[in-house]
């Protein structure tokens, strides 16, 4: 599983010009799978959000009680290597893909972190303001 983690000051997901998901200062998620991950994965991809200190001080979501907005991103697996078009080939199919964002999503709760999702599939409109600006790549 791979992650694109955003320290933001807020950000929101949109469909069909509906805000389904909003936060204000906390980090931005976008989670791709491939055909490889495992609900094991997805765990340990919660977990590592969940506890990264990057938020302000050095400090966690946990830690400060911040919010996180998780959005589902295939493109994440995008491979531009050759040509000017992208293979999603790495890219798990929505059978796989969506069941391990919705336990990353779970396991995030669990750990006691306020959650807010976009909406799998869908055509999503996602705003941010970036804060730093503080962007990481996380791979499980």
């Amino acid at each position: 599983m791979r992650a694109v983690v955003q320290r933001v000051r807020s950000a929101s997901v949109t469909v069909d010009g509906e805000v389904v998901g909003a936060i204000g200062p906390g980090l931005l998620t976008l989670v791709g799978v491939t055909h490889a991950d495992t609900a094991e994965r997805a765990l340990a991809l919660a977990r590592k959000v969940a506890g990264l200190r990057i938020l302000p001080g050095e400090v966690s979501v946990l830690d400060a009680g911040a919010p996180v907005l998780v959005v589902s991103q295939f493109t994440l697996y995008g491979d531009t290597r050759k040509g000017r078009r992208p293979s999603w080939s790495a890219a798990a199919p929505g059978a796989v893909a969506e069941p391990l964002v919705d336990a990353v999503v779970a396991e995030l709760r669990a750990a006691g972190v306020v959650v807010e999702t976009g909406r799998f599939g869908a055509d999503m409109d996602v705003a941010s303001v970036n804060h730093g600006p503080f962007t990481v790549l996380v791979e499980v």
